[in-house]
């Protein structure tokens, strides 16, 4: 089974993300997080999929998300338009991400990693 790795290259956190998956043969398909953004409608989808609070998928120690004074205005939005917000620009989503079928895994956390690939 391949799963989706949505990184940003130059992100030390993808790197050792990228390097984990790799030594543990897993497969995935690579995508480009600033190439090719997200879109809100996958980010929906996504956001669902993980469980997690929709929060969970900003990168909020990236300038935009601090330069922009998004935490402040998190609370004054609906989903929708916090999904429009992050497909603008893929340097406010949190990355790396790992899409599956089933599941989906944002930033990387080496034992959640061990869980769903071991």
């Amino acid at each position: 089974m391949s799963v989706l790795f949505i990184e940003y290259p130059k992100c030390s956190t993808c790197k050792k993300a990228k390097k984990w998956l790799e030594d543990h043969g897993v497969e995935f398909i690579d995508r480009h997080i600033v190439e090719d953004n997200p879109k809100a409608e996958e980010l929906k989808l996504w956001h669902e999929k993980s469980g997690l609070p929709l929060k969970r998928f900003f990168n909020t120690s990236g300038q935009i998300y601090r330069n922009n004074n998004i935490k402040d205005r998190l609370p004054n939005m609906s989903e929708e338009e916090q999904y429009d917000l992050l497909a603008t620009d893929g340097m406010l989503v949190k990355r790396p991400l790992i899409v599956a079928d089933d599941y989906v895994l944002v930033g990387f956390k080496e034992k959640e990693y061990e869980e769903r690939f071991q």
